[in-house]
């Protein structure tokens, strides 16, 4: 079978399609025929070896977020059959220490990541833990189960577990035009929130006001932060969703009300920032970090789409597994909306 292999960090020239064994499932595993795996930021860090942060294991197959059909089961799996359509979570952990029965997988000592370091979705086919395979609800196609997976999985963690949003309140959503801004703008307004929204070209503030946000704003302009809190009569927002990092958060602690909180889940503009302690311990600015949601939650965002009760990820693009390069590349350029996919 054909899968896209990493032997080396680099440019997008370093992705390259091999023929590879077929999988065979072990003990309590499946295998699952890739039908659409989602292009992730992540990938490119990996790739480039971002501040050798990640531990990639080379070569690697890139890539999770995958949706596909269960093609075989192993010994000892129950409840999972040939032909079930499947999302499969890309997180991999013991499932016995306290951490994982708690939910709290990604602090397991066994944790692992599908692309990082166990083989990744740019593939036909790809084997995993049963206990990784969630059902997805019939109204669910694959390729919008893999668009959401992850982002709407982090998105959820963050306004609820995390932020602990509440209907009524504003919310300010950066870089509207991302997998987790537009996951963050369909939750909130599910949750009955008024959103803000902040993208770089008119014709994704136009999208941004399609998708349901009350305003969208210029974050390429100077002063962006007192934009927002005109457009709440001055107070400014109660929450803000970032993962942006140093190129938004000047300006978002400035769009934040008194008593506001800020959800960080990333940095992709950089990690540092300067804060000006005495206005946030004055204003009572709760800022909170945010990782990886439990099964539990992801359950609950297919649930969710399922039912119809929020919207679906917007695709930009949905190109062949040999496209991988190209795929990475529409993703580096910020000039997308929504999800790019590699169908295998």
């Amino acid at each position: 079978m054909r899968a896209v292999v990493m032997r080396e960090h680099g440019g997008p020239e370093v992705l390259r399609v091999e023929e590879v064994s077929e999988p065979a499932p072990g003990y309590g595993e499946a295998v699952v025929r890739v039908a659409a795996v989602a292009v992730n930021r992540l990938d490119l860090w990996v790739r480039e070896d971002v501040g050798h942060a990640y531990g990639a294991t080379l070569p690697i197959v890139p890539g999770y977020d995958v949706a596909g059909e269960v093609v075989e089961v192993g010994e000892g799996v129950d409840g999972i059959a040939a032909g079930d359509p499947v999302y499969v979570h890309y997180d991999f952990s013991c499932g016995r220490c306290p951490y994982c029965l708690e939910g709290d997988e990604a602090a397991c000592a066994e944790y692992g990541v599908m692309g990082v370091n166990r083989p990744g979705g740019y593939v036909e086919r790809i084997v995993a833990p049963a206990r990784n395979l969630f059902a997805l609800p019939e109204p669910v196609s694959f390729e919008t189960a893999a668009a959401a997976g992850s982002v709407y999985l982090t998105a959820y963690h963050m306004l609820f577990a995390r932020a602990g949003l509440e209907a009524g309140e504003t919310v300010l959503v950066t870089a509207a035009g991302s997998g987790v801004g537009g996951a963050a703008i369909a939750l909130a307004r599910f949750a009955g929130a008024r959103v803000i929204a902040t993208a770089s070209s008119a014709e994704k503030r136009e999208r941004a006001l399609d998708a349901g946000v009350d305003h969208a704003v210029d974050y390429t302009q100077p002063g962006w932060g007192q934009d927002v809190r005109r457009l709440t009569g001055g107070r400014g927002v109660d929450l803000v969703v970032d993962h942006v990092g140093a190129a938004a958060v000047p300006e978002a602690l400035t769009a934040l009300a008194n008593t506001g909180r800020i959800v960080f889940c990333g940095a992709s503009s950089g990690p540092r920032v300067e804060l000006d302690l005495i206005d946030l311990f004055a204003r009572q600015i709760s800022l909170i970090g945010s990782s990886d949601g439990s099964r539990r939650e992801l359950w609950e965002v297919f649930r969710l789409l399922g039912e119809g009760l929020i919207d679906p990820p917007a695709i930009e693009a949905v190109l062949p597994l040999h496209e991988a390069a190209k795929a990475q590349e529409l993703l580096a350029t910020r000039a997308h909306y929504g999800r790019v996919l590699l169908a295998p």
